[in-house]
């Protein structure tokens, strides 16, 4: 089960997430510009749900895809469709 990327990633970008994934399985959206309000994603294949990325994140929006709240479960699908 992979890991989610979750809205209050949106204007923040932070990428201390990235520095410590150790499958660089992490990344920004296509023409990244954390001026723009974009985000980063999880690719599902190559996570290897060691759980790395959720303490970095200084926004709390990384969660176990299980473990996703109610109010962002449509991330689950957006970060899916993101790498297709």
């Amino acid at each position: 089960m992979a890991y989610i990327i979750t809205e209050p990633c949106i204007g923040t970008c932070d990428t201390s997430c990235v520095e410590v994934c150790p499958v660089d399985c992490i990344h920004p959206s296509e023409g990244y510009d954390d001026t723009e309000g974009k985000m980063l994603y999880i690719d599902p294949d190559e996570c290897i749900d060691c759980a790395a990325c959720v303490p970095e994140c200084p926004v709390d929006a990384i969660f176990e895809e299980s473990e996703v709240p109610d109010e962002w479960q449509k991330y689950i699908q957006i970060n899916a469709d993101y790498f297709k």
